[in-house]
């Protein structure tokens, strides 16, 4: 099976890539700068140029192709390039891909995302979801809550650096998941022929608050954190005030984001079912607790290391 990957420079796309080469398949990159894909092509993937926002260049990519997977999203912070990219540039992929008898199409969307449809991002999510289910193609769209690679930035380097963490409170809950069980999971449906136009949650096996998380990294690094807490009301106003002006809506837009997390919602689901028809073992998903062990452990490593540098160089000039 020959793989058109879209998005192989992404954080998830990246691991799809991996995946599928290392499972045997033929695999095709959709980029549009050569130079920042290279990697994948050092892997083994072939790059063939195509921009969505061009559509002459989509068709000449499906040509050879049996599925596609399209991992690329637009930033929240990009709403123009979101509705160029997410919507426009999707449709004509998707009706190429009709075109072209792709046999499979895989579609990452938004858990929960038909709760937000007046969020751009999850609106667009949403109407590329319905011209899938409208066209004739077999596809699979699976649905994301978050990924642990995410969490870095966001908890475990604040924790480290001794910056505040911003929060608007802990009731939401959300699986976070490895982008390499994703991948897993991805790759794997492509072989299984119950998977068929279908939608299906694709989280962890357990679901976490903001505090969690932060004890989580407080007690794995040692150190304590700095928790600023942000009001709701406070957000609710400010996007209410950026939606007045154009060149604050994409502000707006990540208002929008960070107050479904303070929303109390649960970004969860129950992963028994897709486990049995992928045949994948539960014990065999990474959890956020090791996740965030082996991360903080080689970090701790290299400041070891760092510090006897240090310390050597420091004796050595006092000789």
């Amino acid at each position: 099976m020959s793989l058109l990957v879209l998005g192989g420079t992404g954080t998830l796309g990246r691991q799809i890539v991996r995946k599928a080469l290392d499972e045997g398949f033929q695999v095709k990159c959709l980029v549009r700068n050569f130079r920042k894909a290279v990697f994948l092509k050092e892997w083994g993937a072939q790059l063939v140029y195509g921009d969505l926002k061009l559509p002459e260049t989509i068709p000449m990519t499906l040509i050879g192709i049996t599925a596609i997977i399209d991992a690329s999203t637009a930033r929240p912070s990009d709403l123009y390039n979101a509705k160029e990219i997410d919507l426009y540039g999707k449709y004509i992929l998707i009706e190429a891909a009709k075109k072209a008898n792709i046999k499979k199409y895989i579609f990452f969307s938004i858990l929960n995302a038909s709760k937000y449809s007046e969020i751009p991002l999850m609106s667009l999510k949403l109407k590329i979801e319905n011209t899938l289910i409208n066209s004739d193609l077999d596809y699979t769209i699976f649905s994301l809550a978050g990924f642990f690679q995410g969490l870095i930035n966001q908890y475990a380097l604040p924790v480290l650096d001794k910056q505040s963490i911003w929060i608007t409170g802990d009731t939401t809950a959300i699986a976070y998941m490895d982008t390499q069980d994703v991948a897993k999971c991805t790759v794997k449906s492509l072989s299984i022929s119950d998977i068929t136009r279908t939608n299906l949650p694709l989280v962890g096996n357990s679901s976490w608050t903001s505090l969690q998380i932060i004890k989580l990294c407080e007690k794995l690094s040692g150190q304590r954190s700095k928790i600023s807490r942000v009001p709701v009301y406070l957000l609710r106003f400010a996007r209410r005030f950026t939606q007045l002006f154009q060149w604050a809506w994409n502000i707006s837009d990540r208002l929008a984001f960070t107050e479904i997390i303070a929303g109390g919602d649960k970004f969860d689901a129950s992963m028994d079912d897709i486990y049995n028809v992928l045949q994948l073992n539960k014990n065999d998903i990474m959890t956020l607790e090791l996740y965030m062990q082996e991360y903080f452990s080689k970090i701790m490593k290299k400041l070891k290391e760092l510090n006897y540098k240090v310390k050597d160089n420091t004796e050595e000039i006092k000789f």
